[in-house]
């Protein structure tokens, strides 16, 4: 007779293919169930806060839901930033947990749904008789608000018996949002108005044109404007035209690029949330340049955008290129002006620096021509991020992956590989991750050699240190011995672990990548490379918030 667990899981399953997670007494029943009884697969992950990682990367990498699993209590907690970091960067997806039985909290249990809560995921308990229809519930409330959803189920129900399970019903998805009413036709109106008038136009985009489908619209719209373009860090490649493309805004954009952007009389943003990085702390446009913003939002994110237009970036794009052509209008002609080259050309480096460790933008630009050119880039946070952001080239959103900058977290590298190589089985999957988040997230060091094998490439910016702290804190006089970080021989540890080390300390060293490159996917191993660079080259990211905490 099927359990209540097993009503989850057969439910889960008509939605998702891959449920990531750690196995517990609290989902032990649920695992049984999916492993015996459908078609989804499982993937282990060394640590919970792994599963809904991967899950997260997994969405990023493919658009599609997936789950994690966790058990009651510690287990749960320990999914806690990874859930966080969901909710703030708006991902789907659905942590199945046990929790405490229905006769009340044993000495180990904690308010789950409150920790929960707290972070910003709602929580659906099942019951023996509404477990399928409440494990739909809670799918629809992910996919429908883009939040990551809690389903759990009490330790003295999940073994349950509960009969065969009916029919559930579809999850009901909102339409994509339409400007509805005068005032946002109106707004429609005005800003195609202000393009057509604008001598030098630009379009920014962020993940949330990504996510509505937008591409080819602002394809149309960029053309039809004649204007520059650019993204936000998890837009990047949005525009499907590259050659006016400006690259990334704020601290991760090439200096005469960002210069560009000042130049602009208008700025249509879609999509994006314009946030302080995004924005250079205030300073990515001009007083004179009149913003415009399309977003879902409930309102303009940003006290400089002037005019708000609320709806889905596809839609709107559309409503604007088909505004210009009612107007007539004509290509602006300022990108025909413009070496965009040279404008985003970046810093070579200079091999080693002077403290005789590599120079991590002779690495980055190493990298980019070394590097497999059908890949996704899963990137772990902390001082290297620029590197990795400014020279390596993103052929879609979809392919650079960044679990936990929206949370302002490190140490989630690792089990983001398992994520995007179950989204994308045929593509080499790289991580680029610091030593410090490295060495948090070593516990899935093994999950991302397992999963991603021969198509897996690790590069650890290895510089002895929280550099982002470092090149802060340190810089006003704060003890920098609690920064500091015994080196640690990564390449070590990753052979442990069923991969090959390499420890990187010359420009030559990496040749070793090309070779891999040329070897059979099923002979090889997972590649790591222990890249040793300086901590003294400072990112131009790190440099602007180096220089607004300074008051500069």
């Amino acid at each position: 007779m099927p359990s209540v667990s097993s009503h989850v899981a057969r439910t889960l399953a008509a939605h998702v293919d891959h449920v990531f997670g750690v196995m517990g007494n609290g989902n032990a029943w649920f695992l049984d169930a999916l492993e015996r009884e459908t078609g989804a697969r499982f993937t282990a992950v060394r640590h919970e806060v792994g599963g809904v990682v991967a899950a997260d990367a997994y969405f990023r990498a493919s658009g599609r839901l997936a789950a994690a699993t966790a058990t009651y209590g510690a287990g749960f907690t320990n999914t806690l930033t990874a859930l966080a970091e969901a909710a703030q960067a708006r991902v789907p997806l659905v942590l199945v947990v046990g929790d405490e039985p229905t006769s009340g909290r044993r000495p180990w249990d904690v308010d789950q749904i409150a920790l929960a809560s707290a972070v910003g995921a709602r929580t659906y308990t099942v019951g023996r008789t509404d477990a399928a229809a409440t494990t739909v519930i809670a799918i629809e409330h992910a996919l429908a608000y883009r939040m990551p959803a809690v389903l759990a189920i009490p330790y003295d129900v999940g073994g349950l018996e509960a009969g065969e399970p009916g029919a559930a019903p579809e999850p009901r998805l909102p339409r994509p949002m339409a400007p509805s009413g005068e005032f946002a036709t109106r707004a429609v109106a005005e800003a195609a108005q202000a393009l057509a008038g604008a001598k030098r136009p630009f379009l920014l985009a962020g993940r949330g044109a990504w996510l509505a489908g937008a591409g080819e619209a602002l394809g149309e719209l960029a053309a039809a404007t004649g204007a520059f373009t650019a993204s936000t860090a998890l837009g990047r490649g949005v525009f499907p035209d590259s050659r006016h493309d400006l690259g990334v805004t704020g601290g991760f954009g090439a200096e005469g690029a960002m210069e560009l952007v000042r130049q602009a009389d208008v700025a249509v943003v879609f999509g994006a949330s314009l946030n302080q990085f995004t924005m250079r702390f205030g300073e990515l446009f001009s007083p004179g340049t009149r913003v415009v913003q399309v977003d879902v939002a409930p309102a303009a994110t940003h006290p400089h955008v002037g005019s708000y237009v609320r709806g889905d970036a596809a839609i709107v794009a559309r409503a604007l290129v088909a505004e210009l052509l009612a107007l007539g209008a004509a290509p602006s002609g300022w990108r025909e002006s413009v070496d965009v080259a040279a404008l985003a050309a970046l810093p070579a480096g200079d091999g080693l620096a002077a403290d005789g460790r590599l120079d991590p933008r002779s690495v980055a630009a190493r990298l980019a021509e070394l590097l497999p050119e059908d890949r996704v880039v899963v990137s772990d946070g902390g001082h290297f991020i620029g590197w990795a952001n400014m020279y390596w080239p993103v052929a879609s959103p979809d392919r650079m992956i960044m679990v936990g900058t929206a949370f302002q977290s490190i140490g989630l590298g690792f089990p983001s590989v398992a994520g995007a190589a179950a989204a994308d089985p045929d593509a080499a999957i790289v991580l680029t991750t610091g030593d410090g988040g490295g060495l948090m997230a070593l516990a899935d060091l093994e999950t991302a050699v397992r999963t991603a094998a021969g198509r897996g490439i690790a590069v650890v910016w290895n510089d002895a240190a929280y550099s982002a702290e470092v090149n802060l804190y340190g810089l006003m006089g704060l003890a920098e011995a609690p920064m500091r970080i015994p080196e640690t021989d990564f390449a070590g540890l990753a052979a442990a672990v069923g991969a090959e080390g390499v420890v990187v300390r010359t420009l030559a060293d990496l040749d070793r990548l090309d070779e891999w490159n040329g070897e059979p996917v099923a002979e090889r191993r997972f590649l790591l490379l222990d890249c040793r660079i300086s901590g003294a080259v400072v990112a131009p990211y790190q440099q602007e918030i180096i220089r607004v905490n300074s008051g500069g």
